[in-house]
């Protein structure tokens, strides 16, 4: 058991291929390392949780908001506080939700209660080559994410002309001189790499002396009283989150016409969407973004999808009459609206 855990933060806007890569990752992992997730969901139904591969990993799913947002801090330390005292591993992936801002994390991670256990090495950006420039300069969080990674992965090339792959650059490169990038399809990277860049293996100087004292064990009224004190405090710096919106809708048809048919009706203000969906006993993946989407069966065992027919859909608040326009070509029930952040 290792005294540090390694911290890695895979951010990138709403369906740029995030849990791709994270599986990817999985799959490739050292099998000598004790790898746990941390996957953090916009809406109130997760279903990225469901799509991360690996049987033997531990993992920790937080929706409703983004971790770097007083929404949902309290979860996102408690968490935190669960791997530090119970599972202590060798390292830590924390894929955030595509609205996040990154730029709390550092602070996080090195709270008091963590005893000097985490140590954040590497911020990946991974980039929607078709979708980046329509949602750059809409979406706050996407030029937040940009100026706090260091490593940018431009998935989709296949999807975008190499005019808007240049294009996308440039804008990078203006919040980073010299920038590392790597352009791929699917978010296959070469593995090797990632593992060279995120140091698997740090040179004692670089990794932070653990207090050797035995960590004390907190009263559950004892850290909720720490992250009380935390949020009312003064120097507490949270910027919100994008100003979205997530509705819940249930499908009840047989005839996945009727998906297809509610992806075309859907505003173009609507940024993404995705839910596991049947039809004559076979489930698929509904994964819409910006104007595109497919609808593709799945090999993600039955047992593990626990919202089958359950769509979520993201969007800004004027999105959602339109949404519900569009439930009215097929058999969808609405579910409910979230919003993790109201300005006051």
């Amino acid at each position: 058991m290792s005294d540090v855990t390694r911290v890695y933060l895979i951010t990138g806007f709403l369906g740029s291929g995030k849990t791709t890569l994270l599986n990817r990752i999985i799959n490739r992992f050292p099998k000598d390392k004790k790898l746990t997730l941390l996957v953090n969901e916009f809406g109130e139904v997760g279903v990225d949780g469901t799509l991360v591969e690996g049987e033997d990993i531990d993992m920790m799913e937080i929706s409703k908001g983004s971790i770097f947002c007083v929404c949902v801090k309290t979860d996102f330390i408690k968490g935190l506080y669960e791997l530090n005292s119970k599972v202590q591993p060798d390292v830590m992936l924390i894929e955030s939700t595509g609205v996040a801002n990154p730029s709390d994390l550092k602070k996080d991670l090195k709270l008091p209660i963590f005893n000097d256990r985490f140590h954040f090495v590497e911020q990946f950006c991974v980039i929607d080559a078709a979708h980046f420039l329509d949602a750059y300069g809409v979406y706050a969080s996407i030029e937040k994410q940009i100026a706090t990674s260091t490593v940018f992965i431009m998935n989709k090339i296949d999807t975008a002309s190499r005019e808007t792959i240049e294009e996308t650059k440039n804008v990078i490169r203006q919040f980073h001189p010299d920038p590392f990038f790597y352009d791929t399809t699917y978010a296959d990277i070469p593995l090797a790499d990632f593992f060279d860049l995120a140091e698997l293996d740090l040179p004692d100087s670089e990794v932070p002396e653990p207090k050797k004292a035995k960590v004390s064990v907190l009263s559950e009224e004892a850290l909720d009283q720490f992250i009380d004190d935390l949020l009312d405090s003064p120097d507490l710096e949270i910027t919100p989150p994008d100003t979205l919106m997530s509705v819940t809708y249930s499908w009840n048809g047989d005839d996945l016409e009727q998906v297809s048919a509610m992806a075309e009706a859907l505003p173009p203000a609507v940024v993404r969407a995705k839910g596991f969906v049947e039809e004559k006993g076979d489930m698929y993946l509904f994964s819409y973004v910006m104007g595109d989407w497919t609808v593709e069966k799945t090999d993600v065992p039955r047992d593990r999808i626990k919202n089958k027919n359950i769509v979520v859909f993201i969007g800004p608040p004027e999105s959602m009459e339109g949404i519900e326009a569009a439930s009215k070509t097929g058999d969808w029930t609405g579910k409910g609206v979230f919003q993790p952040y109201s300005p006051s």
